[in-house]
């Protein structure tokens, strides 16, 4: 029944500088209207919509103002640099700062690494990649060079 999820939607103040943000993330712009755009994520399969308004300043909690975009470990390696290039700035995230990311969350059994930084309005955004799923082992979360080390030569889902 259940096939994937097709949209998300986040709260704007601005709806002309969130486009040229989400544009600048590489995404496409699908349809606009005075208050409302969605971008294409991945065209046909997922959207994302975009909503004008004067209440965009909600208190942030990640269940209501927080989107993860997922890339792969080629992608995830080279985030850094790429939100450098577009002048993102890395957000910290579970006290790891922009030097420590990308970072590996340890979500037992599973395992991703992610980066997040912020759109204009300060919604959470996060490019995330799985690592490794259903492998039991307890860790702590640590920067993605850390983990690399770590399972050195050891087969990992991101390069799928």
């Amino acid at each position: 029944m259940i096939k994937g999820i097709y949209e998300a939607h986040l709260p704007v103040s601005n709806l002309d500088v969130s486009i040229e943000f989400y544009k600048k993330l590489g995404l496409e712009l699908a349809y606009q209207q005075e208050k409302l755009a969605f971008f294409w994520i991945v065209k046909g399969e997922s959207w994302l919509g975009l909503w004008e308004s004067e209440e965009a300043q909600l208190p942030y909690h990640p269940s209501i103002r927080h989107l993860a975009f997922k890339v792969d470990s080629e992608d995830l390696q080279n985030s850094k640099k790429w939100l450098e290039e577009l002048d993102i700035p890395i957000r910290t995230s579970f006290g790891f700062t922009e030097e420590k990311q990308p970072l590996v969350l340890p979500n037992n059994p599973h395992a991703h690494g992610a980066i997040y930084f912020s759109d204009p309005d300060g919604n959470s955004i996060e490019l995330i990649c799985p690592l490794r799923l259903d492998v039991n082992e307890e860790f702590k979360m640590m920067t993605l060079e850390e983990w690399k080390a770590r399972y050195k030569g050891k087969a990992s889902l991101g390069s799928r």
